[in-house]
């Protein structure tokens, strides 16, 4: 199975260019090798990104060895950590904390959401800090 680098969408085998965007010989396949435990990479990837996996992943020995999954797990922590701690900012401020934690808890769900998409492509998507520091913690392990 394949997947448009462009816009993400599926492309069929041996097609030229994507269907959705049309952008020629876009195609990147999706990440298919097993790891030890039996799970695609791209599926543990994806699973990472819910936090108490994560944390599991990177406690258990066969999965703790793959560093696609190790990025994935450090960027899913540090970005539960990042989000609770601009929560915990934002209820300190009356009125306007309320409301603008609202709309930062819509954006933060949205952008989880995209991290998830990203990780069962096989994509490795860094956020702006947060990936820097979970790739520093992924290849030091």
């Amino acid at each position: 199975m394949a997947f448009c680098t462009g816009c993400g969408k599926e492309v069929p085998a041996g097609a030229a260019a994507c269907p959705g965007c049309g952008q020629g010989s876009a195609a990147a396949p999706v990440s298919a090798s097993t790891s030890t435990g039996g799970m695609t990479d791209n599926v543990a990837a994806m699973l990472a990104y819910i936090p108490i996996v994560g944390l599991i992943f990177l406690l258990i020995e066969p999965y703790n060895k793959n560093k696609f999954l190790r990025f994935h797990c450090f960027q899913s922590l540090f970005y539960v950590l990042a989000c609770f701690v601009l929560g915990f900012v934002l209820a300190f401020i009356p009125i306007l904390g309320i409301i603008v934690g609202m709309l930062l808890g819509l954006g933060e769900f949205v952008l989880w959401l995209v991290l998830l998409l990203k990780a069962y492509q096989g994509q490795k998507f860094k956020l702006p800090f947060i990936g820097d520091l979970a790739e520093q913690q992924a290849n030091a392990g």
